[in-house]
C-alpha cells in the first residue's frame, strides 16, 4: 500500500471522526445558541436603546440606560438589599446546614423521619411556601404571634415593617433551602474515611480539634461546591419576593431581580431592564470568578 493510499485513508478517518463529533453536539449547540446565547447577545442590545415593548421602534440611547442607574439612589439602595440578602441568606444557611448535617450523622432515633422533614421544603414550589409563611408572620393570628404571645411579647410587623421585612425574607429563604445543603453535608460526612477520625483520637484531639483539622478541611470541596452554587441561587430568588413583599415596604426587600421584572413588565421600560439584567449577569460572572480563583485556592482535595 502506497504512502499516498495510507495519507488519504486516515485523512478519511479524521474528518469522520469530527463529523460523528459534531453530529453529536450538534442538537446541544443548536439549542444552547437559540435559548441562551442569542438572548444574552439580544439583552446587550436591548441595554442601549429605549424602549416600550409596544410599539415597533426602538431609540438607540447607547449608554443611557446605565448612566440612569448610576445616578438613581433607588437603584443602589436595591443594589445594597441585594448584597445584604445574599451575603445573610448564604451564610446562615451554610452554617445551619452543617450544624445540622453533624446533628444528623450521629445515631438518634428517627433520625431518618428527621432528614425527610429537613429536606421537604427544598422540594416545594417556593411561592407555595411564601403564601404559608405570611399566615405564620401575621401579627395578630400568626404561630409567631401566638408562641410570642405566651411569653408576653408582641409580634413585630413581619412584612409591613421596613425593619423586620428583610430578616423575614430571609428566614424563608434559609427554610427552603437549607435542607438541600443539609443533604450534601450529610453525604460528605458519610464519605470521610473512619480512619482519619479515630487517629486524631489516639493522637489525643478532642472533638472540636477533630472538626477544625479533620473534619472541616474534607468537606472544603462541598463547602465550596455550596458556597458557588448558593450565591447565584440566591441572586435569582424571585419567587420569595414577590408573593410575600413584592419588593416593599419602600423597596425594603426589593432586590436586582425584582427590580428588573419591575422594569420590564410593569413599567414596560425593556432598555432599563436590559441594562439592570447586565448589571446583574456582570455581578454573578465576577463573585464567581472570584470564587473560582481566589476561594477555590482554600479548598483541600484529597
Amino acid at each position: 500500500m502506497d504512502r499516498t493510499t495510507v495519507v488519504a485513508g486516515r485523512t478519511r478517518r479524521y474528518f469522520g471522526e469530527w463529523g460523528l463529533f459534531l453530529a453529536f453536539i450538534a442538537p446541544n449547540l443548536f439549542f444552547l445558541a437559540v435559548f441562551t446565547y442569542w438572548p444574552l447577545i439580544y439583552n446587550v442590545y436591548l441595554s442601549l436603546v429605549q424602549w416600550d415593548m409596544v410599539q415597533p421602534e426602538k431609540l438607540f440611547v447607547g449608554l443611557a440606560n446605565y448612566q440612569d442607574l448610576a445616578t438613581d439612589p433607588r437603584f443602589w439602595t436595591i443594589f445594597f438589599n441585594t448584597f445584604y440578602f445574599v451575603v445573610v441568606g448564604v451564610a446562615l444557611t451554610l452554617i445551619l446546614s452543617f450544624a445540622t448535617a453533624l446533628l444528623l450523622n450521629q445515631k438518634l432515633r428517627l433520625r431518618d423521619a428527621a432528614r425527610s422533614v429537613v429536606f421537604a421544603p427544598t422540594i416545594l414550589s417556593g411561592a407555595a411556601i411564601a403564601i404559608v409563611w405570611i399566615y405564620v408572620f401575621d401579627p395578630r393570628f400568626g404561630l409567631i404571634h401566638l408562641v410570642l404571645a405566651a411569653v408576653g411579647l408582641a409580634s413585630p410587623h413581619w412584612l409591613t415593617d421596613p425593619a423586620w421585612a428583610m430578616p423575614a425574607l430571609i428566614i424563608v429563604y434559609i427554610w427552603k433551602n437549607f435542607g438541600y445543603a443539609v443533604v450534601v453535608y450529610l453525604a460528605g460526612l458519610q464519605s470521610i474515611p473512619r480512619e482519619l477520625i479515630e487517629a486524631a483520637t489516639v493522637d489525643g484531639a478532642s472533638a472540636f480539634r477533630r472538626l477544625l483539622d479533620v473534619v472541616l478541611p474534607q468537606l472544603s470541596p462541598i463547602t465550596f461546591f455550596l458556597l458557588v452554587t448558593s450565591i447565584l441561587s440566591s441572586f435569582q430568588a424571585f419567587d420569595l419576593v414577590a408573593v410575600m413583599t413584592a419588593g416593599g415596604p419602600v423597596d425594603a426587600t426589593n432586590t436586582l431581580i425584582y427590580h428588573l421584572y419591575e422594569e420590564g413588565f410593569v413599567a414596560f421600560h425593556a432598555g432599563r431592564a436590559a441594562a439592570i439584567a447586565m448589571v446583574l449577569f456582570v455581578l454573578m460572572l465576577v463573585v464567581t470568578v472570584f470564587q473560582l480563583r481566589v476561594v477555590e485556592r482554600r479548598v483541600h482535595y484529597t
